[in-house]
């Protein structure tokens, strides 16, 4: 349908390929486990929680992955140091899959990330997120850190139009003292994942997709987001969801395919137990947009959905 004139880099995390041109290579998909409210959680604090039912979503979708050839990570979500330690012991007996670290305490997302590199696994981890919080703490850690890998939040709070994102990117957006592209280079970062940032609906969430396109045009890196969550902040879905819950998960997981047919190369698709439709309906969708691609300019990896699934 559309190649990008600049390079486009390929990022390699933990032998995860993402990145390329539209049909280039499949699109990585990551599901959310032990997020706020999942029923297998049974402390949040302490990151107590049903180890059988987390080790059957884990290998669900490691199963959809191997039958698709879309490669999978997974996203863990954690409140404290303590839980997201847990966990993360858990999910890496479990897979050898990249592992996504996600904390809204920024203390504890860097108390795991070093564990993360003291047992061996920092080529498994991927920081999320250097973003417009980012703390001076932060960055000294990520710098002096072995960690190479993290999702760069786009997102800019006091200006979330097209421009002011792209300049939190480019610049700082006059919020930072430089862009966060420039701070994540300075931390180490070269496996850099863009993330423009998912607002919610009525209030900008396409201009996500906008961003993801200008910023594979202009610095060619993989770009990717949670649009999941643009659908589960609408208000008349999730009203109707109390009725109809198959028309809330219908928009809930059809999403995905917005983010690849604007050039996305990973999806934080949400809830875990979602794989087993997730996984199929991305593989076709890679699969017509392989089918868009100018084939003199584009060949598809090997374990591509196109030639695994057709």
């Amino acid at each position: 349908m559309f190649r990008f004139k600049n390079k486009q880099e390929i990022a390699n995390i933990a032998g995860v390929k993402i990145g390329g041109n539209p049909g280039e290579l499949a699109t990585a998909l990551a599901g959310t486990i032990f997020y706020e409210g999942h029923i297998i959680v049974e402390d949040e604090n302490k990151g107590i929680f049903n180890r059988a039912g987390a080790e059957d979503l884990i290998n669900g979708q490691a199963s959809a992955s191997d039958e698709t050839g879309n490669p999978h990570m997974v996203h863990i979500f954690g409140n404290t140091a303590t839980a997201l330690t847990n966990y993360v012991d858990f999910v890496s007996e479990i897979t050898d899959a990249p592992l996504i670290i996600d904390s809204p305490d920024a203390a504890a997302r860097m108390q795991v990330a070093g564990y993360m590199e003291e047992i061996g696994l920092a080529d498994r981890a991927v920081y999320n997120s250097i973003n417009m919080s980012i703390t001076p703490e932060e960055r000294d850690f990520l710098a002096q850190s072995d960690i190479d890998s993290a999702i760069i939040l786009g997102f800019n709070a006091v200006d979330s139009s097209f421009e002011g994102r792209m300049a939190m990117l480019e610049n700082g957006g006059n919020l930072l003292d430089k862009g966060l592209l420039e701070i994540a280079i300075e931390c180490g970062i070269t496996n850099r994942l863009i993330d423009p940032g998912i607002t919610p609906m009525g209030n900008g969430s396409g201009i996500s997709l906008r961003v993801s396109l200008a910023t594979k045009a202009k610095w060619g890196l993989p770009v990717g987001s949670g649009i999941h969550n643009a659908p589960s902040s609408w208000k008349w879905i999730k009203e109707k969801r109390k009725i109809d819950p198959l028309a809330y998960k219908m928009c809930d997981v059809g999403s995905a395919v917005l983010q690849q047919a604007a050039g996305g190369n990973f999806v934080l698709y949400g809830p875990i137990e979602n794989a087993p439709l997730v996984f199929p309906l991305c593989a076709m969708s890679d699969i017509i947009l392989t089918e868009s691609a100018p084939f003199e300019n584009v060949t598809s990896s090997p374990d591509h959905p196109f030639h695994k699934l057709i």
